[in-house]
C-alpha cells in the first residue's frame, strides 16, 4: 500500500538475465509517461553491444554465392548471424572463427574466440553440414549503437575478402511501459509507471536501466545550465566537469570503462573512485583478467579528474 509521504522509488517486480518488470511509484500525475517514455527510447536506440559486422568464408567471393555440402546459401547464414548474441569485453574489433567439416549442425558453441568475447546463445544453429560439407569462416566482431546496414559497415579499412554484413548492436529487444492511476492516502492523483524490458542476454534488464537513465541524465542536465555555454554539463561519460574531490564519491561505472575492465573492478568489489584509488599498480594486476590494457584505461580514466593510483603522482 502507498501511503502519504512516500517517496518515490523504483521496484524490481521480477528480474532475470533478460527479461525485468519494474514498478515505479508513487509518482505525481502526469509523470509515468513523462519519465517513461524517454527511457524506452533511450533503452532501445543508445546503450552499446556487440555484433557481427563483415564474415569471410574460404571458397566464397560473394553474398550470392552457394557452398558445396553446405545447406544454407551464404545469404541463409549471414541472416543466422544476425541472431548471433555477442559480448565483446574489448573496444577494438576482434576475430572470431569458426572451422568445422562433416555432416551435422555447426552451432554458435562452436565458434572459436578469446576470453574478451562471450557467446551468450551457443545453441544457435548457423549453418548445416552434410557428410562431404566444410565451413571455415571468419567474422569481424564490434561494438556499435542501434542498427547499421551492410553499406555502413563497407570500409575502406575491411579487409579483403570479407563481406559486410548488417549488424543490429542494441541489446534490448523489447520496452513497454504502461501508467496507472494511484491513490496515496486521500489522494487519487498520483501514477504508478510500470516499465517492462526484454534483452538478449547480453546485459541483465537492471543494468540496461541503469545505463539508460545515466545517458538520459547527462542530457536533461544541459537544461541546467542554460545559457551557460562555457561551464555546461559535458555529455561525456561521468561529466568530465567535475573536480577531483567530487569525483571520488562517482561509481566505477560512470568511468565508462569497457567491459572487461569493469567487470574485473566489479568482481573485486571495487565500486566507487573513491575506493578505486586506494589501489596500487601491483594490487590492480593481481585482480583475475586484469591485464595492461585495463591497467592503462583506468590510469586514463583517472587522469580527467587529475586522480592516480596509489603510490602514483605523489
Amino acid at each position: 500500500m502507498v501511503t502519504i509521504g512516500d517517496k518515490p522509488w523504483v521496484k524490481l517486480a521480477e528480474v532475470t538475465d533478460n527479461f525485468g518488470k519494474f514498478v515505479v511509484e508513487p509518482l505525481p500525475r502526469g509523470y509515468g509517461q513523462t519519465l517513461g517514455n524517454p527511457l524506452r527510447r533511450v533503452l532501445l536506440s543508445s546503450l552499446p553491444g556487440a555484433a557481427v559486422t563483415a564474415i569471410k568464408i574460404d571458397g566464397v567471393a560473394h553474398e550470392f554465392s552457394t557452398m558445396n555440402g553446405v545447406t544454407e546459401d551464404v545469404l541463409h547464414i549471414i541472416l543466422n548471424l544476425k541472431e548471433l548474441v555477442i559480448k565483446s569485453h574489448s573496444d577494438q574489433p576482434k576475430t572470431i572463427t569458426i572451422k568445422a567439416k562433416g555432416a551435422g549442425e555447426v552451432k554458435a558453441g562452436d565458434i572459436e574466440h578469446d576470453n574478451e568475447i562471450e557467446i551468450i546463445n551457443p545453441d544457435l544453429v548457423i549453418a548445416t553440414l552434410d557428410a562431404g560439407g566444410k565451413l571455415s569462416m571468419e567474422m569481424i566482431v564490434e561494438r556499435g549503437h542501434g542498427y547499421i546496414s551492410s553499406q555502413q559497415n563497407k570500409k575502406a579499412s575491411l579487409p579483403v575478402g570479407f563481406i559486410p554484413t548488417d549488424s543490429i548492436f542494441t541489446p534490448v529487444t523489447k520496452v513497454n511501459i504502461a501508467t496507472e492511476e494511484i491513490r496515496v492516502g486521500q489522494e487519487i492523483n498520483y501514477d504508478r509507471l510500470v516499465l517492462t524490458v526484454w534483452t538478449n542476454g547480453s546485459i541483465r534488464p537492471d543494468e540496461a536501466i541503469k545505463e539508460s537513465a545515466r545517458i538520459l541524465a547527462r542530457h536533461i542536465d544541459l537544461f541546467v545550465h542554460v545559457g551557460e555555454k562555457s561551464e555546461a554539463a559535458s555529455l561525456e561519460p561521468g561529466g568530465k566537469e567535475e573536480s577531483a574531490s567530487g569525483a571520488l564519491e562517482m561509481s566505477v561505472e560512470d568511468l565508462e570503462f569497457s567491459s572487461r575492465s569493469l567487470n574485473c573492478l566489479k568482481k573485486a568489489g571495487i565500486k566507487t573512485v573513491g575506493e578505486l584509488i586506494t589501489y596500487s599498480e601491483a594490487e590492480l594486476m593481481k585482480l583475475d583478467n586484469f591485464g595492461e590494457k585495463s591497467l592503462t584505461e583506468v590510469r586514463a580514466r583517472l587522469s580527467e579528474y587529475k586522480l592516480n593510483l596509489k603510490g602514483e603522482g605523489e
